[in-house]
């Protein structure tokens, strides 16, 4: 199905969500920060969509999309961001990089629609 690449600093949220999408046939990928997601775009280039905690530590996933949004390599990749913050503010900003806003807990199934909505538009990656 698709290449996921999960970025989430709890390393209990990421492992779930890990087990859940390679469950329903993903190929996945985790990070614990924007650095390491970096690193594993560097050595593998694009997945079919991310899935970003907003808050990480060092850089923000808000940052982390707005670095995607501005590398050409990376601009149309979707993203579907899970946060624990649910402030107006927060989502509008989720939102105006063109990523579905999820709040934590998540609900799985509203997950995998959301990543099923990303996948409607195809993005180009190699290396998964």
């Amino acid at each position: 199905m698709a290449k996921v690449l999960v970025v989430e600093d709890d390393q209990d949220i990421r492992t779930l969500l890990e087990v859940r999408l390679r469950g329903a046939g993903h190929r996945v990928l985790g990070a614990g920060s924007a650095d390491e997601a970096h690193a594993v775009l560097a050595e593998r280039g694009a997945p079919d969509v991310v899935v970003s905690d907003v808050t990480l530590p060092g850089t923000s996933g808000l940052d982390l999309v707005r670095a995607l949004r501005a590398d050409e390599r990376y601009a149309a990749v979707p993203v579907v961001f899970l946060s624990g913050r649910v402030q107006e503010a927060d989502i509008a900003a989720g939102r105006a990089l063109g990523a579905t806003y999820l709040t934590k807990p998540v609900v799985l199934s509203a997950l995998a629609k959301a990543i099923e909505h990303a996948l409607a538009v195809p993005a180009a990656g190699d290396g998964w």
